[in-house]
Protein backbone atom coordinates (compact mmCIF):
# COMPACT_ATOMS: atom_id res chain seq x y z
CA UNK A 1 0.00 0.00 0.00
CA UNK A 2 2.66 2.27 0.67
CA UNK A 3 4.73 1.99 -1.87
CA UNK A 4 1.90 2.17 -4.57
CA UNK A 5 1.10 5.77 -2.40
CA UNK A 6 4.55 6.92 -3.66
CA UNK A 7 4.42 5.88 -7.32
CA UNK A 8 1.69 7.65 -7.38
CA UNK A 9 2.67 10.30 -5.47
CA UNK A 10 5.52 13.79 -6.67
CA UNK A 11 8.85 12.76 -7.78
CA UNK A 12 10.39 14.07 -4.46
CA UNK A 13 8.24 11.82 -2.68
CA UNK A 14 9.89 8.69 -4.44
CA UNK A 15 13.17 9.98 -3.81
CA UNK A 16 12.85 10.18 -0.15
CA UNK A 17 11.00 6.83 -0.52
CA UNK A 18 14.12 4.94 -2.08
CA UNK A 19 16.49 6.90 -0.22
CA UNK A 20 14.62 5.51 3.41
CA UNK A 21 14.77 2.14 1.55
CA UNK A 22 18.64 1.89 0.60
CA UNK A 23 19.33 3.66 3.85
CA UNK A 24 17.10 0.19 5.83
CA UNK A 25 19.00 -1.80 3.28
CA UNK A 26 22.18 -0.37 4.54
CA UNK A 27 21.20 -0.47 8.09
CA UNK A 28 20.39 -4.56 7.63
CA UNK A 29 23.62 -5.05 6.27
CA UNK A 30 25.45 -3.93 8.90
CA UNK A 31 23.49 -5.69 11.52
CA UNK A 32 24.12 -8.42 9.58
CA UNK A 33 21.53 -9.88 7.16
CA UNK A 34 20.45 -13.69 7.71
CA UNK A 35 22.04 -16.25 5.72
CA UNK A 36 20.36 -19.15 4.11
CA UNK A 37 22.75 -22.26 4.32
CA UNK A 38 22.81 -25.98 4.27
CA UNK A 39 24.40 -28.21 6.14
CA UNK A 40 27.71 -28.30 4.44
CA UNK A 41 27.56 -24.39 4.28
CA UNK A 42 27.08 -24.18 8.21
CA UNK A 43 29.89 -26.88 8.56
CA UNK A 44 32.96 -24.88 7.13
CA UNK A 45 32.11 -21.70 8.72
CA UNK A 46 32.02 -23.42 11.58
CA UNK A 47 35.67 -24.73 11.18
CA UNK A 48 36.68 -21.10 10.65
CA UNK A 49 34.50 -19.60 13.53
CA UNK A 50 34.55 -22.24 16.19
CA UNK A 51 36.47 -21.35 19.40
CA UNK A 52 37.21 -24.63 20.26
CA UNK A 53 38.62 -25.76 17.23
CA UNK A 54 40.86 -22.66 17.03
CA UNK A 55 42.16 -23.66 20.12
CA UNK A 56 42.68 -26.95 19.53
CA UNK A 57 44.01 -25.74 16.24
CA UNK A 58 47.00 -23.48 18.22
CA UNK A 59 47.67 -26.31 20.79
CA UNK A 60 48.44 -28.45 18.21
CA UNK A 61 50.66 -25.72 16.71
CA UNK A 62 52.44 -25.19 20.06
CA UNK A 63 52.90 -28.69 20.33
CA UNK A 64 54.63 -28.95 17.14
CA UNK A 65 57.51 -26.88 18.71
CA UNK A 66 58.18 -29.52 20.75
CA UNK A 67 60.13 -31.52 18.13
CA UNK A 68 62.69 -28.74 16.92
CA UNK A 69 62.93 -27.95 20.84
CA UNK A 70 63.81 -31.40 21.60
CA UNK A 71 66.44 -31.41 17.95
CA UNK A 72 68.19 -28.49 19.58
CA UNK A 73 69.15 -30.43 22.66
CA UNK A 74 71.21 -32.60 20.47
CA UNK A 75 73.09 -30.24 18.11
CA UNK A 76 75.86 -28.22 19.28
CA UNK A 77 75.39 -25.50 22.07
CA UNK A 78 77.76 -22.43 20.95
CA UNK A 79 77.53 -19.47 23.72
CA UNK A 80 79.78 -16.37 24.11
CA UNK A 81 80.29 -14.66 27.37
CA UNK A 82 82.07 -11.36 28.49
CA UNK A 83 83.04 -9.14 31.31
CA UNK A 84 84.90 -5.93 31.74
CA UNK A 85 85.71 -4.74 35.25
CA UNK A 86 87.39 -1.44 37.01
CA UNK A 87 89.67 -2.90 39.70
CA UNK A 88 91.02 -0.71 42.91
CA UNK A 89 94.37 -3.14 44.51
CA UNK A 90 95.52 -1.65 47.66
CA UNK A 91 99.05 -3.30 48.03
CA UNK A 92 100.74 -4.03 51.20
CA UNK A 93 104.09 -5.01 51.54
CA UNK A 94 107.36 -4.80 53.88
CA UNK A 95 110.14 -2.78 52.68
CA UNK A 96 113.33 -2.81 55.26
CA UNK A 97 111.09 -4.31 58.00
CA UNK A 98 108.12 -1.36 57.45
CA UNK A 99 104.99 -1.76 56.07
CA UNK A 100 104.37 0.14 52.71
CA UNK A 101 100.76 0.63 50.89
CA UNK A 102 100.69 1.14 47.26
CA UNK A 103 97.32 1.90 45.55
CA UNK A 104 96.92 1.07 41.95
CA UNK A 105 93.49 1.50 39.56
CA UNK A 106 93.46 -0.66 36.20
CA UNK A 107 90.87 -2.33 34.22
CA UNK A 108 90.65 -6.42 33.66
CA UNK A 109 88.51 -7.79 30.85
CA UNK A 110 87.50 -11.81 29.95
CA UNK A 111 86.15 -12.64 27.06
CA UNK A 112 85.01 -16.37 26.57
CA UNK A 113 83.56 -18.55 23.52
CA UNK A 114 82.30 -21.96 24.06
CA UNK A 115 81.18 -25.03 21.61
CA UNK A 116 79.34 -28.01 23.94
CA UNK A 117 78.41 -30.94 21.96
CA UNK A 118 76.31 -33.80 23.49
CA UNK A 119 77.85 -37.37 23.23
CA UNK A 120 76.68 -39.23 25.43
CA UNK A 121 72.93 -38.29 26.61
CA UNK A 122 69.82 -40.87 26.78
CA UNK A 123 67.34 -38.61 27.83
CA UNK A 124 67.97 -36.23 25.39
CA UNK A 125 67.69 -38.99 22.48
CA UNK A 126 64.46 -40.39 24.03
CA UNK A 127 63.22 -36.55 24.66
CA UNK A 128 63.26 -36.56 21.11
CA UNK A 129 61.59 -39.99 20.43
CA UNK A 130 58.86 -38.54 23.42
CA UNK A 131 58.43 -34.74 20.97
CA UNK A 132 57.60 -36.87 17.84
CA UNK A 133 54.56 -38.94 20.19
CA UNK A 134 53.42 -35.50 22.04
CA UNK A 135 53.27 -34.06 18.33
CA UNK A 136 51.32 -37.12 17.12
CA UNK A 137 48.76 -36.94 20.07
CA UNK A 138 48.16 -33.01 19.63
CA UNK A 139 47.26 -34.07 15.82
CA UNK A 140 45.33 -36.38 16.56
CA UNK A 141 43.55 -34.42 19.38
CA UNK A 142 42.69 -31.67 16.98
CA UNK A 143 41.44 -34.36 14.26
CA UNK A 144 39.24 -35.59 17.35
CA UNK A 145 38.11 -31.94 17.80
CA UNK A 146 37.30 -31.63 13.96
CA UNK A 147 35.35 -34.72 14.10
CA UNK A 148 33.21 -33.06 17.26
CA UNK A 149 32.73 -30.58 15.19
CA UNK A 150 31.31 -32.07 12.88
CA UNK A 151 28.68 -33.84 15.16
CA UNK A 152 27.56 -30.85 16.55
CA UNK A 153 27.38 -28.64 13.40
CA UNK A 154 24.93 -31.76 12.33
CA UNK A 155 23.27 -32.21 15.21
CA UNK A 156 22.53 -28.38 16.03
CA UNK A 157 21.51 -28.66 11.78
CA UNK A 158 19.04 -31.76 12.40
CA UNK A 159 17.82 -30.26 15.94
CA UNK A 160 16.60 -27.19 14.21
CA UNK A 161 15.16 -28.81 11.20
CA UNK A 162 13.06 -31.08 13.67
CA UNK A 163 11.54 -27.96 15.68
CA UNK A 164 10.74 -27.02 12.65
CA UNK A 165 8.87 -29.27 11.44
CA UNK A 166 7.35 -29.99 14.39
CA UNK A 167 6.13 -26.45 14.37
CA UNK A 168 4.64 -27.27 10.95
CA UNK A 169 3.00 -30.33 12.87
CA UNK A 170 1.12 -28.27 15.65
CA UNK A 171 0.29 -25.31 13.55
CA UNK A 172 -1.29 -28.50 10.76
CA UNK A 173 -2.87 -29.95 14.05
CA UNK A 174 -4.16 -26.58 15.31
CA UNK A 175 -5.63 -25.40 11.51
CA UNK A 176 -7.57 -28.75 11.44
CA UNK A 177 -9.20 -28.18 15.25
CA UNK A 178 -10.09 -24.81 14.33
CA UNK A 179 -11.82 -26.58 11.21
CA UNK A 180 -13.61 -28.99 13.65
CA UNK A 181 -14.74 -26.86 16.43
CA UNK A 182 -16.62 -24.38 13.47
CA UNK A 183 -17.94 -27.72 12.16
CA UNK A 184 -19.26 -28.34 15.48
CA UNK A 185 -20.39 -25.41 16.64
CA UNK A 186 -22.19 -25.27 13.48
CA UNK A 187 -23.66 -28.71 14.21
CA UNK A 188 -24.93 -27.67 17.18
CA UNK A 189 -26.98 -24.80 16.09
CA UNK A 190 -28.05 -26.96 13.56
CA UNK A 191 -29.44 -28.90 16.20
CA UNK A 192 -27.74 -31.91 15.13
CA UNK A 193 -24.54 -31.46 17.23
CA UNK A 194 -23.60 -31.80 20.98
CA UNK A 195 -21.92 -29.37 24.17
CA UNK A 196 -19.22 -32.04 24.63
CA UNK A 197 -18.05 -32.10 20.66
CA UNK A 198 -17.23 -27.89 20.95
CA UNK A 199 -15.67 -28.77 24.28
CA UNK A 200 -13.91 -31.31 23.61
CA UNK A 201 -12.71 -29.31 20.12
CA UNK A 202 -11.86 -26.46 22.31
CA UNK A 203 -9.69 -28.31 25.09
CA UNK A 204 -7.81 -29.39 21.99
CA UNK A 205 -7.30 -26.11 20.27
CA UNK A 206 -6.22 -24.77 24.05
CA UNK A 207 -3.91 -27.50 24.31
CA UNK A 208 -2.32 -27.06 20.72
CA UNK A 209 -1.72 -23.12 21.19
CA UNK A 210 0.30 -23.82 24.56
CA UNK A 211 2.10 -26.89 22.28
CA UNK A 212 2.87 -24.12 19.85
CA UNK A 213 4.51 -21.46 21.94
CA UNK A 214 6.53 -24.81 23.25
CA UNK A 215 7.18 -25.72 19.33
CA UNK A 216 8.30 -21.74 18.96
CA UNK A 217 10.62 -21.59 21.79
CA UNK A 218 12.36 -24.72 20.68
CA UNK A 219 12.87 -23.40 17.39
CA UNK A 220 14.50 -20.14 18.08
CA UNK A 221 16.66 -21.86 20.87
CA UNK A 222 18.30 -24.49 17.85
CA UNK A 223 18.26 -21.43 15.69
CA UNK A 224 20.20 -19.81 18.27
CA UNK A 225 22.76 -22.74 18.81
CA UNK A 226 23.31 -23.47 15.14
CA UNK A 227 23.93 -19.20 14.83
CA UNK A 228 27.03 -19.42 18.14
CA UNK A 229 28.89 -22.39 15.88
CA UNK A 230 28.79 -20.54 12.42
CA UNK A 231 28.41 -17.13 14.03
CA UNK A 232 26.07 -16.13 11.28
CA UNK A 233 22.42 -15.11 11.43
CA UNK A 234 20.61 -17.48 10.07
CA UNK A 235 18.36 -17.33 7.61
CA UNK A 236 16.47 -20.44 5.69
CA UNK A 237 17.33 -23.67 6.23
CA UNK A 238 18.03 -26.57 3.67
CA UNK A 239 14.70 -29.06 4.57
CA UNK A 240 15.57 -32.71 4.59
CA UNK A 241 14.17 -33.94 1.06
CA UNK A 242 12.12 -36.93 1.15
CA UNK A 243 12.53 -37.84 -2.73
CA UNK A 244 16.78 -37.84 -2.04
CA UNK A 245 16.13 -39.54 1.33
CA UNK A 246 17.64 -43.19 1.49
CA UNK A 247 17.94 -45.60 3.60
CA UNK A 248 21.06 -47.79 3.82
CA UNK A 249 22.62 -49.83 6.03
CA UNK A 250 26.34 -48.95 7.50
CA UNK A 251 29.22 -50.14 5.39
CA UNK A 252 30.68 -51.94 6.84
CA UNK A 253 27.75 -53.83 8.03
CA UNK A 254 29.15 -55.76 10.68
CA UNK A 255 29.68 -54.47 14.45
CA UNK A 256 33.17 -55.95 14.93
CA UNK A 257 34.66 -54.69 11.45
CA UNK A 258 33.43 -50.87 12.69
CA UNK A 259 35.76 -51.90 16.08
CA UNK A 260 38.34 -52.67 14.11
CA UNK A 261 38.16 -49.58 12.14
CA UNK A 262 38.09 -47.36 15.37
CA UNK A 263 40.87 -49.25 16.73
CA UNK A 264 43.24 -47.91 13.98
CA UNK A 265 41.46 -45.03 12.76
CA UNK A 266 39.85 -43.13 16.34
CA UNK A 267 41.17 -39.86 16.92
CA UNK A 268 40.53 -40.28 20.71
CA UNK A 269 42.60 -43.72 20.75
CA UNK A 270 45.37 -42.67 18.73
CA UNK A 271 45.56 -39.75 20.66
CA UNK A 272 45.77 -41.58 24.42
CA UNK A 273 48.28 -44.46 22.17
CA UNK A 274 50.28 -41.47 21.40
CA UNK A 275 50.24 -40.36 25.22
CA UNK A 276 50.76 -43.79 26.76
CA UNK A 277 53.97 -44.34 24.77
CA UNK A 278 55.21 -40.52 25.83
CA UNK A 279 54.60 -41.85 29.21
CA UNK A 280 56.55 -44.53 28.55
CA UNK A 281 59.72 -43.23 27.14
CA UNK A 282 59.58 -40.45 29.84
CA UNK A 283 60.36 -43.42 32.21
CA UNK A 284 63.39 -44.23 30.19
CA UNK A 285 64.17 -40.36 30.67
CA UNK A 286 64.03 -40.78 34.42
CA UNK A 287 66.35 -43.72 34.29
CA UNK A 288 68.69 -41.91 32.29
CA UNK A 289 69.59 -39.54 35.16
CA UNK A 290 71.13 -42.83 36.47
CA UNK A 291 73.65 -42.65 33.56
CA UNK A 292 77.04 -40.76 32.97
CA UNK A 293 77.07 -37.83 30.43
CA UNK A 294 79.46 -36.82 27.95
CA UNK A 295 80.34 -33.87 26.47
CA UNK A 296 82.95 -32.23 23.79
CA UNK A 297 83.80 -29.02 24.69
CA UNK A 298 85.94 -26.12 22.54
CA UNK A 299 86.73 -23.17 24.21
CA UNK A 300 88.51 -19.94 23.94
CA UNK A 301 89.45 -17.81 26.65
CA UNK A 302 90.71 -14.23 26.31
CA UNK A 303 91.46 -11.99 29.70
CA UNK A 304 93.93 -9.02 30.91
CA UNK A 305 94.56 -8.32 34.16
CA UNK A 306 92.95 -10.77 35.86
CA UNK A 307 95.01 -11.25 38.61
CA UNK A 308 96.99 -9.21 41.37
CA UNK A 309 100.51 -10.11 41.12
CA UNK A 310 100.86 -9.11 37.36
CA UNK A 311 97.99 -6.54 36.66
CA UNK A 312 99.06 -5.55 32.83
CA UNK A 313 99.20 -9.07 32.13
CA UNK A 314 97.14 -10.56 29.23
CA UNK A 315 96.47 -14.14 28.65
CA UNK A 316 94.60 -16.24 25.10
CA UNK A 317 93.70 -19.85 26.48
CA UNK A 318 92.57 -22.29 23.83
CA UNK A 319 90.72 -25.62 24.87
CA UNK A 320 89.68 -29.00 23.37
CA UNK A 321 88.12 -31.83 25.25
CA UNK A 322 85.95 -34.17 26.73
CA UNK A 323 83.59 -33.71 29.75
CA UNK A 324 82.32 -36.81 31.88
CA UNK A 325 79.85 -36.20 34.05
CA UNK A 326 79.11 -39.47 37.02
CA UNK A 327 76.19 -38.84 38.85
CA UNK A 328 76.31 -40.76 42.24
CA UNK A 329 73.74 -39.50 45.07
CA UNK A 330 70.84 -37.13 44.29
CA UNK A 331 69.38 -37.38 47.77
CA UNK A 332 66.91 -40.11 46.39
CA UNK A 333 65.55 -37.64 43.39
CA UNK A 334 66.22 -39.57 40.67
CA UNK A 335 64.36 -42.98 42.37
CA UNK A 336 61.52 -40.73 43.46
CA UNK A 337 61.04 -39.20 39.61
CA UNK A 338 61.24 -42.94 38.00
CA UNK A 339 58.33 -44.32 40.47
CA UNK A 340 56.21 -41.35 39.39
CA UNK A 341 56.98 -41.77 35.92
CA UNK A 342 55.87 -45.39 36.21
CA UNK A 343 53.08 -44.34 38.30
CA UNK A 344 51.89 -42.20 35.11
CA UNK A 345 52.88 -44.70 32.47
CA UNK A 346 49.91 -47.45 34.07
CA UNK A 347 47.75 -44.17 34.37
CA UNK A 348 47.97 -43.45 30.39
CA UNK A 349 47.61 -47.21 29.90
CA UNK A 350 44.33 -47.83 32.12
CA UNK A 351 43.33 -44.57 30.62
CA UNK A 352 44.04 -46.13 27.39
CA UNK A 353 41.84 -49.39 28.14
CA UNK A 354 39.44 -47.25 29.57
CA UNK A 355 38.53 -45.40 26.71
CA UNK A 356 38.65 -48.26 24.34
CA UNK A 357 35.61 -49.91 26.16
CA UNK A 358 33.85 -46.74 26.54
CA UNK A 359 34.13 -45.95 22.62
CA UNK A 360 33.34 -49.79 22.03
CA UNK A 361 29.85 -49.15 23.83
CA UNK A 362 29.19 -45.94 22.30
CA UNK A 363 30.07 -47.35 18.29
CA UNK A 364 27.12 -50.23 19.38
CA UNK A 365 25.02 -47.56 20.24
CA UNK A 366 25.42 -45.62 17.01
CA UNK A 367 25.74 -48.75 14.99
CA UNK A 368 22.25 -49.74 16.54
CA UNK A 369 21.31 -46.22 15.59
CA UNK A 370 22.24 -46.86 11.96
CA UNK A 371 20.84 -50.46 11.65
CA UNK A 372 17.13 -50.49 13.66
CA UNK A 373 16.89 -46.56 12.10
CA UNK A 374 16.40 -48.12 8.69
CA UNK A 375 13.69 -50.56 10.03
CA UNK A 376 12.09 -47.99 12.47
CA UNK A 377 11.73 -45.37 9.75
CA UNK A 378 10.26 -47.83 7.34
CA UNK A 379 7.78 -49.03 9.78
CA UNK A 380 6.85 -45.36 10.60
CA UNK A 381 6.57 -44.29 6.93
CA UNK A 382 4.11 -47.40 6.70
CA UNK A 383 2.39 -45.99 10.17
CA UNK A 384 1.86 -42.52 8.92
CA UNK A 385 0.19 -43.91 5.77
CA UNK A 386 -2.08 -45.82 7.54
CA UNK A 387 -2.59 -42.93 10.28
CA UNK A 388 -3.53 -41.40 7.34
CA UNK A 389 -6.05 -43.41 6.44
CA UNK A 390 -7.45 -43.73 9.89
CA UNK A 391 -8.17 -40.39 9.63
CA UNK A 392 -9.99 -40.60 5.83
CA UNK A 393 -12.36 -43.53 7.18
CA UNK A 394 -13.50 -41.51 10.79
CA UNK A 395 -14.23 -38.47 8.61
CA UNK A 396 -16.55 -40.33 6.21
CA UNK A 397 -17.94 -42.34 9.29
CA UNK A 398 -18.44 -39.14 10.93
CA UNK A 399 -20.58 -38.13 7.94
CA UNK A 400 -22.47 -41.92 7.95
CA UNK A 401 -23.07 -41.34 11.67
CA UNK A 402 -21.42 -44.24 13.14
CA UNK A 403 -18.44 -41.64 14.47
CA UNK A 404 -17.86 -38.90 16.63
CA UNK A 405 -16.05 -35.66 16.48
CA UNK A 406 -14.00 -36.91 19.07
CA UNK A 407 -13.15 -39.90 16.82
CA UNK A 408 -11.79 -37.91 14.45
CA UNK A 409 -10.02 -35.46 16.40
CA UNK A 410 -8.04 -38.60 18.00
CA UNK A 411 -7.46 -40.26 14.95
CA UNK A 412 -5.80 -36.72 13.50
CA UNK A 413 -3.76 -35.98 17.01
CA UNK A 414 -2.50 -40.06 16.27
CA UNK A 415 -1.38 -39.15 13.18
CA UNK A 416 0.51 -35.67 13.91
CA UNK A 417 2.35 -37.45 16.36
CA UNK A 418 3.11 -40.59 14.33
CA UNK A 419 4.59 -37.86 11.76
CA UNK A 420 6.71 -36.52 14.82
CA UNK A 421 7.93 -39.63 15.53
CA UNK A 422 9.07 -40.53 11.76
CA UNK A 423 10.68 -37.04 11.32
CA UNK A 424 12.53 -37.90 15.39
CA UNK A 425 13.41 -41.30 13.33
CA UNK A 426 14.65 -39.96 10.26
CA UNK A 427 16.79 -37.01 12.36
CA UNK A 428 17.62 -39.71 14.44
CA UNK A 429 19.26 -41.96 11.79
CA UNK A 430 21.25 -39.34 10.27
CA UNK A 431 23.14 -37.96 13.38
CA UNK A 432 23.78 -41.50 14.17
CA UNK A 433 25.31 -42.11 10.59
CA UNK A 434 27.66 -39.11 11.31
CA UNK A 435 28.48 -39.52 15.04
CA UNK A 436 29.36 -43.85 13.62
CA UNK A 437 31.50 -42.30 11.39
CA UNK A 438 33.48 -39.53 13.46
CA UNK A 439 33.70 -42.64 16.39
CA UNK A 440 35.69 -44.50 13.74
CA UNK A 441 37.53 -41.35 12.55
CA UNK A 442 35.94 -42.06 9.49
CA UNK A 443 35.89 -38.85 6.63
CA UNK A 444 34.52 -36.26 8.42
CA UNK A 445 34.12 -34.01 5.44
CA UNK A 446 32.91 -37.18 2.60
CA UNK A 447 30.08 -37.40 5.88
CA UNK A 448 28.77 -33.89 6.26
CA UNK A 449 28.89 -34.19 2.04
CA UNK A 450 26.57 -37.32 2.20
CA UNK A 451 23.86 -35.97 4.65
CA UNK A 452 23.91 -33.00 2.35
CA UNK A 453 22.73 -34.47 -0.55
CA UNK A 454 19.67 -35.62 1.15
CA UNK A 455 18.56 -31.66 1.88
CA UNK A 456 17.08 -29.85 -1.01
CA UNK A 457 19.34 -28.63 -2.81
CA UNK A 458 22.32 -29.92 -1.70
Amino acid sequence: MKSSMQAQGPTGCRGRGLTLRALAAAAALLAGSAWSMDLLQAYQAALQEDATVRAARAAADSARERLPQARAQLRPNIAFSAGRNRNDLSRTQEILGKPSTTDEQYYSFNQTLQLRQPLLRKPLWDGLEQAGYLVQDADATFERELQNLGVRVAGAYLEALLAHDQLELVLSQQTFTLTQLDAARKALAAGSGTRTDIDEAQARLDLNRAQELEARQHLDYTRRQLEVLTRHPVGELARLDAGKFSLNQPEPQGLEAWLALAESGSPELLALKSRLEAARLEVGKAEGAHHPTLDAVLQVTRSASENVTTPSSSYTNRAVGLQLNVPLYAGGYTSSVVRQAVAEQTRAEEILEATRRDLGLRLHREHRGVTEGVAKVGALEQAVRSAEQLVNSSRRSFEAGSRTLVDILNAEQQLQSTRRDLAQARYLYLISRVRLQALAGGDREAAITELNGWLAGG
